[in-house]
């Protein structure tokens, strides 16, 4: 791919920092603009490909990094910069097509991963589904470009999503393991860069397989028990009824082999 004249690029294909100096009077949807000052540390250290300023790929990282902005924090959308408001339209998998209104209301999560057997889209709303994955992800969940595949207007391109497994989801429990998600999305846009569509394509099902290969928080608390981590209620009482159980199947091998009886009925676990 060619690279590209960063001296007349649009702000919304700059670097996201660049577009929230520049997005001023803006209504956010908790009161101010996001900080992305550990996410950027996050990135300069795990960041797999750092692709050259001013290529298409850096582009493209670019324009998605600062419309996942404006998805999860900018509640107007005619204050979005990214997109064509009134052609815009977003999908997954094929899936339904959705505006920029949906996104303002539901979120970007919820969007992208739909109705399945671990995540149930409706049932949630914004704030729990990002709560959600902040919680099962609390140093964040970075993205990048990996590959591009095709130019301007219709751009094909792979990225990863990955993060660090550190806290509950739902009531399945973390497995402090890295998780990276890959997938390819395909980016029409207008002759100055807005998105007029995107399209998602990844495995949803194998994602939330590894939220919850963890197992369910409750059944790990039993097996905990069960292995003598917590004695569950009534343990002191099975464990001496078992005690005098083998005391008497041990009498019973004794009196079989003719040996002669004790008088303490512990003797023969003494020998």
């Amino acid at each position: 791919m060619s690279s590209i004249d960063n001296n007349n690029l649009p702000l919304w294909v700059q670097n996201r920092d660049t577009v929230l100096e520049y997005s001023q009077n803006i209504q956010w949807r908790y009161g101010k603009k996001p900080d992305y000052t550990r996410s950027n540390e996050k990135l300069a250290s795990e960041s797999k490909y750092n692709h050259p300023q001013g290529s298409l790929a850096a582009l493209v990282q670019n324009l998605v990094r600062s419309f996942d902005v404006e998805a999860n924090f900018k509640t107007n959308p005619a204050e979005w910069l990214t997109i064509v408001q009134d052609k815009f339209r977003m999908s997954t998998n094929g899936g339904t097509e959705y505006t920029v209104a949906d996104l303002v209301q539901s979120g970007t999560y919820k969007l992208l991963i739909g109705n399945t057997q671990y995540y149930r889209a409706s049932e949630e709303n914004f704030e729990t589904s990002t709560n959600l994955f902040h919680t099962a992800f609390p140093d964040g969940f970075l993205w990048e470009v990996v590959e591009i595949y095709s130019a301007p207007p219709t751009i094909t391109f792979k990225w990863r999503h990955w993060g660090y497994f550190q806290g509950a989801y739902k009531d399945y429990a973390p497995t402090g393991q890295m998780i990276e998600v890959i997938g390819i999305s395909v980016v029409h846009v207008t002759d100055d860069l807005k998105i007029l569509s995107l399209e998602h394509y990844y495995d949803n099902n194998n994602f939330l397989d590894k939220l919850t290969s963890g197992g369910k928080l409750a059944n790990l608390s039993q097996s905990k028990q069960a292995e003598g981590g917590i004695q569950p209620p009534g343990s002191l009482y099975q464990k001496f009824w078992a005690f005098i159980k083998q005391i008497f199947t041990k009498r019973k091998e004794l009196a079989t082999t003719n040996l002669p009886a004790s008088s303490c009925p512990f003797a023969a676990l003494l020998r």
